[in-house]
C-alpha cells in the first residue's frame, strides 16, 4: 500500500533492528514481548485523528532520523533514539520550568517596585519562553512519532485478504490476491510524491476490509486506527470488533515466532498493538459498560495468551489500570504514567503563562462587539472576511494565581445574595471548574448516534418527565442493533439545561427591579468572562438562561445599562460563530495553549449534520470518507481535555453554587415569576386613576 505522506515511514527503517528480538527457552523459540516503555502509549491519540498524515512533518521525521547516531556513516538504533530523546526532553522541560519560575519572580517584582531595568528585562525573557516552549513542543511531538512502532508490523496491501482469512500457509503470503471487493480508493495529487500515479486514499470498504485495513502499513502514522476506533460502531459492534482481533491472534500466535519477517508474525504483533490502543483510548465507552465483552477479553488472554506470549500480563495490568482509573481508585500510576502527570504539571504552568503572556493583549483587539444597526449574523460574517484568527476572543483576565476565595458565612442564604457580591471573574472561574469537571468525563465516542438518545436541535435534549433509561434507541439508530452505546452525552445536556433553569430561576426571584438589574449584569458578565476564557459551555448555558421566554419579559431589562445590555449581543455573536462550522475551535494553534471547553449541545448539533445522509454506497461498501470526517470532529474532545483550566478552587464558593443549582434545576420558571410582582410592568396608582377619570369625562359627555 502506498504511502500517503512524503517522507518515508519510520516502520521501513526499523523493522531489521526491531523485529529480531527473539527468546529462546527450553529449546522452543517464541516472539519477545516489548519492554515496557515500548508497550506504554500505544494509542495514537487525538491529533492522529484530527491531522491525519499531516499530522508529523518531515521535519520531525528528519530529526528523529538523526538521533541515535554519534557519526553519519552509523546506523540508526532505536534504544539510542529514545535514551537521546529523553535526555533532550528532560533537560528542555527542566530548564523550561526553571525559566517560568524566574519570569513569575520578576513579575512580582516589577509590581512592586516597577524599575525600568526589570521592564527591559521582561519583553526578552518573554521571547525566549516562547522559544523554549515551541522547542519541547516539538520533542513532544518527535516522542510521540517515536512511539509508532507499531508500523514496522504493517503489511502490504496485497497482504489484507490474507488477514481476513485467517492464512497459515507462508506461500499465501506473497500471492497477489484482489483487494478491490474490500477496499475502494481514489488517486489524488494533493501531497506531491515522486509517485506519478499520486498516492491512494481510502475511499469505502466492506466492514471487513475497514478492519482488515488497520494491519496496513502506516495505518498509525495516517490516522486511520485513531479514526477507526472513533467510528467503527457504524457498522460494526464491539462483541464483533474483539472477535476479529481475537481470531487473528488465535490463528498466527502459534506461527509467529517461526520468522518474524512473515506475515503471520505482524499480523499476530499488530493484533496486539490494536488491541492495545483500543483499550487505552476507548475502556470507559466500551469495555466499562459492557461486562461480558470485558470477560472475553479477560478469559481469551489468561487462556491463550499469557502462558506464551509476554502480551497477555501486559494487557491483563492495563485492563486493571483502566479499570482502577475508571473507578477512581488509582492511587499510583505506572513509570508511563508518572511521566504524563509530569508533563501535565509542565503543561498547567504553560497555560497559566499563556494567559499572562496574553495579557498585554487589550480588549481594544476583541471583535465580538457589535456596532449600532449590524446584527450579529452580519457583524460576524463581515469580521471573518476580515480575520478567522481574530474573531475568538482573548483572554483578558489576571493570573489564575491571585487570591479568588471568598466569605461564604451564609452559603445557606437563601436568595442570590453571594452572587450579588462575588465579582464575575470569581463565579467564572470556580463555574468554569465545575464544568471542567463534568466534560472531562466525556469521551468523542459520547457524541456520535446522539438522535437516537433523543437530541435534538432547539429543544431539551430529554424532557424532564422521561428519564435517560426510557430513551428509545430504535428510532434513528445509526449504530447496530447490537451495539451498546454509552449515554453519558444525555448527562452533559442534563447538566446544561440545569444551569440555564438556574439562572432564569435566580433572576425571577428577585423581590426587587433593582435587584433583578444587578443580577442581570452579573449573569451577562460572568457569560462575557466565560466565553472571553474560552469556556463557551457555560457562556452559552448562561445565555440559554437569559433567552428563557419569562426572563426576557422582565422589565428589568429596560433600565439595563447600555453597556452591559450590549454584552447580550455579543453573546448572540458568539453562538452563530459557534454554530458557523464544526471546527471553528480548532482554528489555528491557541486552542493548543489555552484550555477551552465547547458547547456540548452545539457539538452535538454538528456531528449530527455530518451524520446526514446515508453511510453506504450502492454497493453496500462503507463511506470512509464521511466517517473520517465525523472522527475528526468528536477528535477535538480529547484535543479540549488536554489543556485544562488551573484556576484556584473555591470548594465554599463551589458548594454554594452547587446547592443553588440543584435546587433550581426542576424548577417551572413561569410559577415561580407569578408569585413575583417584580415581574410584571407595573402602572402607578395615580396613572391608573387618572385614566380611568379621563375615560368617564369622555362617556359623560357622549350622553351631553
Amino acid at each position: 500500500l502506498q504511502s500517503n505522506g512524503c517522507g518515508p515511514g519510520f516502520a521501513e527503517e526499523n523493522i531489521s533492528s526491531d523485529e529480531q528480538v527473539m527468546i529462546k527457552t527450553a529449546g522452543n523459540t517464541y516472539l519477545a514481548s516489548p519492554n515496557l516503555p515500548d508497550f506504554c502509549g500505544c494509542s495514537p491519540g487525538w491529533s492522529s485523528a484530527f491531522y491525519g498524515a499531516e499530522c508529523f512533518d518531515s521535519e520531525v521525521h528528519s530529526y528523529l532520523k538523526n538521533l541515535g547516531k554519534k557519526k553519519s556513516s552509523e546506523s540508526q538504533n532505536i534504544d539510542a533514539k529514545k535514551v537521546e530523546l529523553e535526555q533532550l526532553l528532560m533537560m528542555e522541560t527542566k530548564n523550561y520550568r526553571k525559566t517560568i519560575k524566574f519570569y513569575q519572580k520578576l513579575l512580582q517584582k516589577e509590581r512592586r517596585s516597577k524599575g525600568p531595568e526589570t521592564k527591559s528585562m521582561l519583553p526578552k525573557l518573554r521571547g525566549q519562553l516562547q522559544e523554549m516552549k515551541s522547542k519541547v513542543q516539538f520533542l513532544e511531538l518527535v516522542k510521540k512519532y517515536q512511539m509508532m512502532y507499531a508500523e514496522q508490523w504493517g503489511v502490504e496491501s496485497y497482504v489484507l485478504p490474507t488477514v481476513i482469512h485467517n492464512g497459515k500457509d507462508d506461500s499465501m503470503d506473497v500471492a497477489p490476491m484482489d483487494e478491490s471487493s474490500l477496499l475502494l480508493y481514489y488517486n489524488t495529487e494533493k501531497h506531491q510524491c515522486n509517485n506519478q500515479n499520486g498516492v491512494r486514499v481510502l475511499q469505502a470498504g466492506t466492514p471487513l476490509g475497514l478492519m482488515a485495513y488497520l494491519y496496513s502499513r502506516n495505518a498509525f502514522l495516517e490516522g486511520y486506527v485513531q479514526q477507526f476506533l472513533y467510528t467503527f460502531r457504524y457498522f460494526c459492534t464491539q462483541e464483533e470488533f474483539l472477535q476479529f482481533l481475537l481470531d487473528r491472534i488465535s490463528s498466527t500466535l502459534s506461527s509467529a515466532s517461526l520468522d518474524p519477517s512473515t506475515s503471520l508474525t505482524k499480523i499476530c504483533n499488530r493484533s496486539f498493538y490494536i488491541l492495545q490502543a483500543w483499550i487505552e483510548d476507548c475502556y470507559s465507552v466500551d469495555f466499562a459498560t459492557n461486562t461480558d465483552l470485558l470477560g472475553t477479553l479477560k478469559e481469551f488472554i489468561s487462556s491463550k495468551v499469557a502462558s506464551l506470549n509476554g502480551y497477555g500480563e501486559r494487557l491483563l495490568s492495563l485492563l486493571e489500570d483502566a479499570s482502577a482509573r475508571k473507578s477512581g481508585s488509582a492511587d499510583l500510576c505506572s513509570g508511563v504514567d508518572k511521566c504524563k502527570e509530569e508533563s501535565e504539571e509542565g503543561r498547567k504552568t504553560l497555560h497559566s503563562l499563556c494567559k499572562k503572556l496574553s495579557e498585554d493583549v487589550s480588549r481594544k483587539n476583541f471583535y465580538w462587539k457589535l456596532s449600532k444597526g449590524m446584527g450579529p449574523i452580519a457583524q460576524y460574517q463581515r469580521e471573518r472576511l476580515h480575520a478567522s484568527s481574530a474573531v475568538l476572543p482573548k483572554p483578558c483576565c489576571s493570573s489564575f494565581t491571585e487570591d479568588s476565595s471568598v466569605s461564604l458565612a451564609r452559603a445557606d442564604e437563601v436568595g442570590p445574595v453571594l452572587l450579588i457580591e462575588c465579582s464575575a471573574q470569581q463565579l467564572c472561574w470556580q463555574l468554569t471548574l465545575l464544568q471542567q469537571e463534568v466534560f472531562n468525563k466525556c469521551h468523542p465516542v459520547h457524541f456520535l448516534n446522539s438522535r437516537a438518545l433523543g437530541v435534538k436541535d432547539k429543544c431539551v435534549a430529554v424532557p424532564k418527565a422521561v428519564s435517560a433509561e426510557t430513551v428509545s434507541l430504535k428510532v434513528c439508530n445509526l449504530f447496530l442493533s447490537k451495539c451498546i452505546q454509552d449515554q453519558y452525552l444525555l448527562q452533559l445536556l442534563k447538566n446544561a439545561d440545569s444551569i440555564s433553569t438556574w439562572v432564569a430561576a435566580e433572576i425571577v426571584t428577585c423581590h426587587t427591579t433593582k435587584r433583578q438589574v444587578s443580577l442581570l449584569s452579573k449573569f451577562l458578565l460572568i457569560a462575557k468572562c466565560c466565553y472571553e476564557q474560552r469556556n463557551f459551555a457555560t457562556a452559552m448555558q448562561i445565555l440559554a438562561g437569559l433567552e428563557n421566554l419569562i426572563v426576557r419579559q422582565l422589565p428589568a431589562w429596560k433600565i439595563l445599562p447600555a453597556k452591559v445590555a450590549e454584552i447580550m449581543e455579543e453573546l448572540k455573536a458568539v453562538e452563530v460563530f459557534l454554530k458557523s462550522d464544526s471546527l471553528c475551535l480548532m482554528e489555528g494553534d491557541r486552542f493548543k495553549t489555552l484550555p477551552t471547553i465547547p458547547s456540548a449541545h452545539v457539538l452535538a448539533m454538528h456531528v449530527q449534520q455530518l451524520e446526514t445522509g446515508g453511510f453506504t454506497m450502492t454497493n453496500g461498501a462503507h463511506k470512509w470518507t464521511k466517517l473520517r470526517n465525523i472522527a475528526k470532529v468528536v477528535s477535538q474532545v480529547h484535543a479540549f481535555q488536554e489543556n485544562p483550566y488551573t484556576y484556584a478552587p473555591d470548594f465554599k464558593l463551589q458548594s454554594y453554587l452547587r446547592k443553588r443549582i440543584t435546587r433550581f434545576k426542576d424548577a417551572d420558571i413561569s410559577a415561580l415569576a407569578a408569585d413575583n410582582c417584580a415581574n410584571f410592568h407595573q402602572i402607578p396608582a395615580e396613572k391608573h386613576s387618572r385614566k380611568i377619570q379621563d375615560t368617564l369625562r369622555r362617556m359623560k359627555a357622549t350622553f351631553q
